[in-house]
């Protein structure tokens, strides 16, 4: 946890640090939010449904700012050999995040953003006699790096990026390799 605390309190230095060095206009611009986030949809053996949605703030060109909710649902189907079913496993994510970006260039994007997700969930196991476990629900910290392509398109732009859980977390559900994500924003101009 201290780990976590200290990869936090770096990563909001650089970003407000580097925030204090910009010069732009000061206060408030609602013209200089943006919305967006992800949506996914998979069905099949492995059903997947995510809703992430996400606000923001461009405060110059090269920072921005926002906050989100993660909402994802995972249910995974494994069968025998034979194609009957041997289990079902299915897992909710409820969460909230911040997130920091530096695009060194308009096309590019750095992105920092710290995350806790409440993660709950069911085991089913097919027999003779079905048996049902409760996963422990549980708060699981998770902090995201990554990197991404930025490209405009109307008033918004559309986001493909490859992150990493610096965290490592066994019970977040990112995994332990890095993965993509995809997303668009929309800007107010």
């Amino acid at each position: 946890m201290k780990r976590s605390i200290l990869i936090l309190c770096c990563c909001f230095s650089f970003v407000f640090s580097y925030a204090q060095e910009a010069e732009e206009e000061k206060g408030f611009n609602k013209e200089k939010m943006f919305f967006g986030g992800n949506f996914g949809l998979s069905f099949g053996d492995l059903t997947l449904i995510n809703v992430s949605p996400q606000v923001g703030y461009r405060f110059n060109q090269t920072l921005a700012a926002g906050i989100g909710i993660n909402g994802q649902f995972v249910s995974l189907k494994r069968r025998y050999a034979d194609g009957q079913p041997y289990s079902k496993t299915s897992q909710g994510v409820i969460g909230l995040n911040v997130f920091g970006r530096v695009y060194p260039i308009q096309q590019i994007m750095l992105q920092v953003q710290p995350e806790a997700n409440y993660i709950f969930g069911k085991q089913l196991f097919y027999g003779p006699t079905n048996e049902e476990y409760q996963m422990d629900a549980a708060i699981i910290p998770s902090v995201l790096i990554g990197a991404g392509v930025v490209i405009p398109a109307g008033r918004g732009s559309f986001i493909a990026a490859m992150f990493y859980d610096v965290l490592q977390d066994s019970r977040a559900p990112y995994g332990s390799r890095p993965f993509m994500n995809f997303g668009y924003n929309i800007s107010l101009r």
